[in-house]
């Protein structure tokens, strides 16, 4: 697939996750409020269209910061918090405001990692999602930084975006912000700029090493966070576009299919289920499996038995998500775990049948049982090519 013809997976696109960061929707805390209007409108025209749109909209720092008379964003978590908490209800009034204009509603969405950690409340806002959609209503998703602190955030709103494109099972991802795309190498003052990525269809090594160089987003994100954000789309089956937001209906453009920013194409689809506990479960502890089990988890499908578990790392329950990694310390999969791990320190390097005897009970022979396991998508896999 090349060129122009890639690009008409945008334009097929019925359900778009759009993302939009501070350094498009403001200038050192002041609102661009021609940006914000442009914005909706864009996003009124899609669903006039027929498309569905979710919105994750940065930018409530900001404001809070300028109505507490802040030059600053906060100095320290609780001032963040307060400006996140005065700045929120600012920035979804002002887009109540602007699609109520034209006739359409919206809604606000505040999620935190650990409200996505739990399965049940996963799918809790996937119905709440997906009932707004089919109401016609723009949700508007922000992390809710009145609450999150820095162990139990997304980190950023570009992860936050793809793991709502899971949630509402999104063909699109835009991401909106103050780079054109993905360049071959960072442009330097003084020197022509570097030619543009147009299509990637797998994140190789090249790929990782010019995102990686490309630090120029305005907020806690740069383009690094902008490729986790499309491998994690990427195995949900979206696909990623990175453009400006400053260039002139840059969001109609791109799903339109235009050549416009860098767009990064669905990989491999993991079901909802694997994909929530490899990209939105934050684990509790680490197991360190032997070679012998890694080739079973990863080559063959296996559950994660006792005798192929090495050590055991931090405390975690029976049902808390762990990360398993190899000998050489890296994450192979992720999992929900059948005991805690006390438990798991004392079967390790033991064969199933002695679980009972040792522990006095036995919650089955799988410390990781297969239908709770999800193997984590190599960095830098894949053996095709990104096209300049």
């Amino acid at each position: 697939m090349k060129g122009q013809g890639a690009r008409q997976v945008a334009r097929r696109a019925q359900r778009i996750v759009v993302k939009v960061g501070s350094s498009i929707l403001t200038d050192a805390g002041v609102l661009r409020s021609r940006v914000f209007g442009d914005l909706a409108r864009q996003v009124c025209a899609l669903r006039d269209d027929g498309r569905e749109v979710v919105i994750v909209s940065s930018g409530a720092i900001a404001i809070g910061s300028r109505s507490l008379g802040w030059t600053h964003p906060g100095r320290s978590i609780p001032e963040k918090q307060a400006a996140a908490a005065v700045g929120q209800i600012g920035l979804v009034e002002l887009y109540r405001k602007l699609f109520a204009k034209r006739g359409k509603a919206v809604a606000q969405v505040l999620l935190t990692r650990t409200g996505l950690d739990d399965r049940e409340r996963f799918l809790n806002a996937r119905r709440t999602l997906l009932t707004l959609l089919r109401l016609g209503v723009v949700p508007i998703v922000n992390e809710n930084d009145t609450v999150a602190t820095e162990e139990i955030r997304f980190g950023d709103n570009d992860n936050l975006s793809a793991n709502i494109v899971n949630l509402v099972a999104a063909d699109l991802l835009v991401l909106l912000t103050d780079v054109e795309g993905l360049y071959h190498e960072p442009p330097r003052e003084g020197t022509p700029r570097p030619p543009l990525y147009d299509v990637i269809e797998a994140f190789d090594p090249a790929i990782e090493h010019a995102a990686q160089g490309s630090g120029h987003a305005f907020g806690r994100g740069g383009m690094t966070t902008k490729l986790e954000a499309a491998r994690a789309a990427a195995h949900s089956g979206a696909a990623t576009i990175v453009c400006s937001g400053r260039s002139k209906d840059a969001l109609l453009r791109a799903c339109a299919g235009e050549r416009i920013g860098t767009l990064f194409l669905a990989g491999p689809r993991l079901a909802s289920r694997k994909h929530w506990l490899a990209f939105t479960t934050k684990p509790r502890g680490q197991i360190t499996i032997d070679d012998g089990a890694a080739r079973a988890l990863l080559e063959r499908g296996r559950s994660l038995l006792p005798a192929g578990i090495v050590s055991v790392q931090g405390r975690f329950g029976r049902g808390d998500p762990v990360s398993c990694v190899d000998l050489g310390g890296r994450e192979l999969a992720r999992g929900l775990a059948s005991y805690s791990s006390q438990d798991v320190d004392r079967i390790k390097g033991r064969p199933t049948r002695e679980i009972a005897a040792l522990l006095g009970f036995s919650n089955g022979d799988e410390v990781i049982h297969r239908d709770d396991l999800a193997v984590v998508p190599a960095s830098g896999a894949g053996d095709r090519k990104a096209r300049p």
